[in-house]
């Protein structure tokens, strides 16, 4: 297998870059390739510019020059490096933390400028339906989430202050991987770093190294399909998770609490 790890790390003396130096590690034992992209380390700007399609501004929709140039040839090199990694990838591995309830901006402007249109979105099958959702540009690979957040574990919960760990998670796992393919598996959420009974980084690491041990035997969040259980306008059925309108309707069952 390969995999390709995406760290947004803030710094070489942060917990996120200890784990992605032990998450490459670990991969590595186990036999497969890896690919490790720091983007801080990379200095990785995180704005979509036209200088990434090969023209001077955008006169059209930004999608419609990123179509244009990846047919053309005129994609920026390094975009067009990173956007062959994730083509070989069979496992992508997100590595940060969660800062003000998401992935840190360098982070969100890599999928900007890598994931673009004609190469992450904005395809079609033989039947002419958009593949999102499950079968997306990147059917058959995996996906999975690393993350550390301060706050206790309980403010994370099912009634936690902060929203439920799954949920915050969502817009990641299921509006950027599941859209485009990617199976994600479940996420691997270290919380209440900041607490005094965190257990500490070798807790940390080690959570890290199982997880990444089981690969083989993990199933991904069972997402629901969007051809399979919604409507023409991509509403959810109204036989499934009937009277309910929280995120975990999209699940093909119920997550446990």
């Amino acid at each position: 297998m390969r995999a390709l790890l995406i760290s947004a790390a803030p710094s070489a003396h942060s917990l996120t870059d200890d784990l992605t130096r032990t998450a490459s590690a670990e991969l590595r034992a186990q036999g497969h390739a890896v690919d490790v992209l720091n983007l801080n380390d990379l200095q990785w700007d995180a704005v979509v510019r036209p200088t990434d399609y090969g023209i001077a501004e955008f006169e059209r929709p930004v999608g419609d020059h990123a179509v244009d140039a990846r047919c053309e040839g005129t994609i920026d090199s390094v975009v067009d490096r990173h956007q062959r990694l994730v083509e070989r990838a069979d496992l992508i591995v997100l590595i940060f933390p969660l800062w003000w309830a998401g992935m840190p901006a360098v982070m969100k402007g890599w999928f900007d400028r890598v994931f673009t249109q004609g190469f992450a979105y904005g395809l079609h099958d033989a039947e002419g339906n958009t593949r999102k959702y499950g079968d997306g540009a990147f059917a058959g690979k995996r996906g999975l989430v690393i993350t550390t957040t301060g706050d206790r574990a309980s403010a994370f919960g099912e009634r936690g202050l902060n929203g439920n760990i799954h949920d915050l998670l969502f817009p990641i796992t299921h509006g950027i991987l599941w859209y485009t393919g990617i199976a994600p598996l479940e996420s691997l959420a270290l919380l209440g770093i900041d607490t005094p009974d965190w257990p500490g980084v070798e807790d940390a690491r080690e959570q890290v190294r199982a997880r990444l041990a089981s690969l083989e035997t993990q199933e991904p969040i069972p997402y629901r399909r969007m051809l399979e259980d919604y409507d023409a306008d991509r509403r959810l059925r109204e036989e499934h998770a009937t009277g309910r309108t929280d995120l975990a309707i999209h699940l093909r069952s119920d997550r446990a609490s």
